[in-house]
């Protein structure tokens, strides 16, 4: 029962208190914000990484022993596919919508269509808002499985998952906060409603702690999908907006960032064992 504490409150870190500190954000001025978060999205691309190959990998391919490697490798396969057919998806729904809005803008040459297209923008960007929380709780809910089985799994890995998590969480949600206040919320909504979603990261977790308790021997599965959805995340999510900015300063600040991001889970799991 000990352990279900545990992950109740590293699951709450993970979704709440992630969101909470991303909150901050809307209280510094809007140019130091979006100079800081690009540094925020570096070191989680590290601690995504490290997490993935440092902490989670190796335990799920001790989990099965040498005689289990191809499966843990067809798991991560799997995993990757998982998350490349959800971006698909995400994206696909991106391009329709933005189809739709060029269309409306071709075609709106008159007064009356320009209320009517202004009508349908303030829809448009509240309809945004409504599948970002539900896109969020879902999001955090799995959050909340991987956390409890890395908990399940031993304790340390807990504690390296929960700050990868975490750490690629408070980006994300400050981008979530923008899309929030432009469907017209106040910031103290936005706030709230963003740390609610934080909520389907301890449900994740609780389900996850009677499910996966049950299944011990599907927990280094669930690690090797873990790691993969971890470096799906950093490669194809947050690296590519890395490669934006490719002048030499900004690089070698990627580069130390994204170290440290490693060094950070490195230090932990050899702080933890």
């Amino acid at each position: 029962m000990l352990l279900l504490v545990w992950i109740i409150l590293f699951t709450a870190v993970g979704g709440i208190a992630s969101a909470a500190f991303a909150g901050l954000f809307l209280l510094l001025p809007e140019h130091v914000g979006l100079r800081m978060l690009p540094h925020f999205v570096s070191f989680a691309t590290g601690a995504l990484i490290g997490a993935a190959l440092l902490g989670l990998l190796p335990e799920a391919m001790e989990g099965v022993g040498p005689g289990g490697a191809h499966a843990i490798g067809a798991a991560m396969v799997v995993g990757l596919g998982i998350f490349f057919v959800i971006e698909k998806l995400v994206l696909c729904r991106h391009a329709h919508s933005q189809e739709r809005n060029d269309h409306e803008h071709d075609h709106g040459h008159n007064h009356n269509h320009d209320h009517n297209g202004h009508g349908h923008d303030h829809g448009r960007d509240g309809a945004a808002g409504v599948l970002v929380l539900i896109g969020d709780s879902v999001h955090n809910a799995l959050d909340g499985i991987l956390i409890a089985a890395a908990f399940l799994t031993n304790i340390p890995l807990g504690f390296v998952t929960t700050v990868a998590v975490a750490a690629h969480e408070i980006p994300h949600r400050v981008g979530d906060f923008a899309i929030l206040l432009h469907a017209g919320l106040s910031r103290r909504r936005a706030m709230f409603l963003n740390m609610a979603t934080g909520l389907a990261s301890v449900l994740g977790g609780i389900v996850a702690y009677f499910g996966l308790s049950n299944a011990r021997d599907a927990l280094p599965y669930a690690l090797a999908l873990a790691a993969a959805g971890f470096l799906y995340i950093a490669v194809a999510g947050l690296i590519p907006g890395l490669h934006r900015r490719a002048d030499p300063r900004t690089s070698l600040a990627q580069v130390v960032l994204m170290g440290l991001g490693v060094a950070v889970i490195a230090v932990a799991e050899s702080l933890t064992r």
